[in-house]
């Protein structure tokens, strides 16, 4: 619509010269008042569409056949008062019938051929109130054929120019249909991981507190309590199956199965400090720098989402390290910045191409490349990105945030 509103616009600032050039300068006497009314209505019906489709996502097929087919319309009647089928100009019709095929469906097309065609006709039968003198034979010299001349360049440039610009704005809708296509596949993934995950969550939680309680009697043993190294290693498998139950208890908490409880405000620069101390407890980290460059204390939500991202990021990281790991964090423009790099051998280049895709992994292991899909994911879901680079001898993962996003909304029932 926008198309065809600025090719509008071209027809009637084209259109006054032309008829002033034709009547003044060549001498051919034109009807000027009912012509310069037609352009007048043109260029109304021109500004009450930018008006009507101004801020429009979604054009009706009805909506654009009936631009077009004022088009005709004012080109019919321009051409009746200016000559008829003697005028050059006669052949604009073709535009309008090119720009039909391109953006209205097959019926309409028709129609708009069979209305261009009974126009042409009509014009034959019905000669208008000018004659226009036309002599082929004499080359370029003859005002007729510089008519014709002027009229094929007019409406070769026009098509490409609107041609292009239509297939340019076809193959952005088509990647945004594909975009939408393939985000809806990988939501549905993850929903199907997060079944699972859940699933096998509840399998596990019998069996682990089985194992907790045999450990606890274990302790009580006499012969367990005599041996220092085998209380020593109950012990241990004691601390390991409670970790395992508290990972157990954090996927049925981020599939929805807490107990109800409201969410839990922290601040920024807490959240991400207990986020990395938490994680260096529960890792073998070796060489980790935690650059905090966090202003002031932004209150937001504690989000085990958010956290669980980190970590994937941060694990990717530590296993391809070879003997450092950094993460920095900064606020930029009301954005939060977490930058994670290590000093491994980085991304592979195909990799890098498709950084967010599940399966996508360096260690060769069936299953892996789940960590940095389900990063992505998250970082989509709250409006951020996460890009992916190999800079300084390793890789950089950069996640961008709007802090918007993570900020803790004041309770309204507070006074």
């Amino acid at each position: 619509m926008r198309q065809l509103i600025q090719l509008r616009w071209i027809a009637v600032v084209g259109q006054l010269p032309t008829i002033v050039v034709v009547h003044a300068a060549m001498g051919i006497a034109l009807p000027l008042p009912p012509m310069l009314a037609v352009l007048a209505a043109l260029a109304a019906f021109n500004l009450g569409a930018m008006l009507r489709w101004r801020g429009q996502r979604r054009v009706s097929n009805a909506s654009l056949l009936l631009g077009l087919l004022v088009d005709v319309a004012a080109l019919t009647v321009q051409l009746y008062l200016s000559g008829g089928i003697t005028n050059p100009f006669a052949f604009l019709y073709l535009l309008q019938v090119v720009l039909a095929a391109v953006l209205l469906r097959p019926w309409s097309t028709w129609l708009i051929v069979a209305l261009t065609s009974a126009c042409i006709v009509g014009l034959a039968l019905f000669p208008g109130p000018v004659t226009l003198p036309a002599s082929p034979d004499g080359g370029l010299s003859d005002p007729y054929v510089q008519g014709l001349l002027l009229c094929f360049v007019l409406i070769a440039a026009l098509l490409v120019v609107s041609v292009i610009r239509t297939g340019r704005t076809l193959r952005a809708r088509d990647a945004g249909l594909a975009a939408m296509r393939q985000r809806a596949a990988e939501e549905e993934h993850i929903v199907r991981m997060g079944l699972l995950a859940s699933g096998a969550a509840h399998e596990l939680g019998t069996p682990l507190s089985t194992m907790a309680v045999i450990l606890g009697d274990w302790r009580r043993l006499p012969h367990f309590a005599a041996e220092p190294e085998l209380l020593e290693d109950v012990a241990e498998m004691q601390a390991q199956v409670q970790r395992c139950k508290a990972i157990v208890s954090g996927i049925l908490a981020s599939a929805g199965e807490t107990r109800g409880e409201a969410p839990r405000g922290t601040t920024l620069r807490a959240f991400l400090d207990g986020l990395v101390d938490e994680w260096k407890r529960s890792r073998p980290v070796r060489g980790f720098e935690y650059r905090d460059r966090i202003d002031g204390e932004l209150a937001i939500v504690s989000d085990a989402g958010l956290q669980q991202m980190l970590w994937n990021v941060l694990d990717n990281a530590l296993e391809a390290s070879r003997s450092r790991v950094v993460l920095d964090a900064g606020e930029v423009d009301d954005t939060l910045v977490l930058r994670v790099s290590d000093d491994g051998p980085g991304f592979a280049p195909d990799m890098l191409d498709r950084i967010g895709k599940p399966y996508q992994s360096s260690k060769g292991a069936p299953g892996r490349g789940l960590g940095l899909f389900l990063a992505v994911n998250v970082a989509r879901t709250l409006g951020g990105t996460i890009d992916a680079r190999n800079e300084g001898g390793g890789a950089t993962v950069t996640i961008t945030l709007p802090l918007q996003a993570l900020a803790l909304e004041p309770d309204e029932d507070d006074d």
